[in-house]
């Protein structure tokens, strides 16, 4: 087979399929319709000799074949949209764009107020979205282009992915103001005695604050459970409960729910939280100046939050 025989934009469903695995998905991604998708794909089978894609109950599963070419199809195409785009700019005075951003709870909490006052004041044309991290596949929403970047602790993104961290940070503990913790320095026989709420934050990370008093075999009485911190401000300013957060969180909710917070009395590893975002669009000037905000805004050392 020759160069001169394919047609590039066989190579872009071909590399979309590889990411969607349904013809209706990708024709949705690309613009196409799904005729011209399943065209392209024939075509793409007559030229390989191979059919690439076999329908599964589970979409459009690749063969080995397409396996093998999935890498450096990606590469070469990154390359080829590197070159043509190495001359566009991205003005954020102007701009429409739309972001979208994966967070948890936490970082709509901590992150998102300062950022959107910054693009109000820099950027008014554009616009910001967020998903969960564990509520979409991030690795190929990312991939794909469909989520920009992503905020947290995320253990999960590796290969692949660029990150660069924000800050590290410690989990304390936190109560309401005047509770009987509420004293400047707390025991682990205090902490035991305490009843808790805890959250549940699968897929973050966090979870592993739990699991390291679980082992230190740091006995609580657990009256709460809950699926996410965004409702811990209320239930901790209308209760005796205590709960173990992140510093940051713990920092933002002080002033809006009348709380306070200690060291935590255990003994805790402090956790990174980093910003991520996929290889391929690690030059892209959009991802770039975005990236720049966010660590300008919530870096280490910025405005020493």
């Amino acid at each position: 087979m020759e160069l001169n025989e394919i047609d590039l934009n066989l190579l872009v469903v071909f590399q979309q399929l590889l990411i969607d695995r349904r013809v209706s998905k990708v024709a949705t991604s690309l613009g196409l319709s799904q005729p011209g998708v399943s065209n392209a794909l024939a075509r793409l089978r007559k030229l390989t000799d191979d059919p690439l894609f076999l329908r599964t109950p589970k979409g459009m599963e690749p063969t080995p074949f397409a396996e093998q070419l999935a890498e450096p199809t990606a590469r070469a195409l990154q390359v080829i949209h590197a070159a043509i785009n190495q001359r566009s700019t991205f003005d954020p005075a102007t701009s429409k764009r739309a972001f979208t951003v994966g967070m948890t709870d936490i970082g709509e909490i901590y992150f998102l107020p300062k950022l959107m006052k910054e693009l109000a004041r820099i950027a008014p044309g554009v616009s910001l979205s967020t998903v969960r991290n564990t509520s979409v596949n991030l690795q190929d929403e990312m991939e794909a282009g469909h989520v920009n970047l992503a905020m947290g602790l995320l253990p999960q993104l590796k290969g692949g992915y660029f990150q660069r961290r924000l800050f590290k940070q410690r989990y304390v503990c936190m109560f309401r103001i005047d509770h009987p913790l509420d004293k400047g320095k707390i025991s682990l026989t205090d902490f035991s005695a305490a009843e808790h709420v805890v959250v549940i934050s699968e897929g973050t990370g966090h979870g592993q604050a739990d699991e390291l008093l679980r082992r230190q075999k740091v006995a609580r009485k657990v009256v709460l459970t809950v699926p996410h911190y965004v409702a811990v401000g209320h239930i901790l300013h209308d209760s005796d409960l205590v709960a173990t957060v992140p510093e940051r969180l713990a920092r933002a909710l002080v002033t809006p729910f009348g709380l306070s917070y200690v060291n935590h009395p255990a003994k805790l590893p402090e956790i990174t939280i980093n910003l991520f975002w996929h290889e391929r669009y690690n030059k892209d000037p959009a991802n770039v100046w975005l990236r720049a905000l966010v660590t300008q805004l919530h870096g280490e050392g910025a405005g020493k939050q």
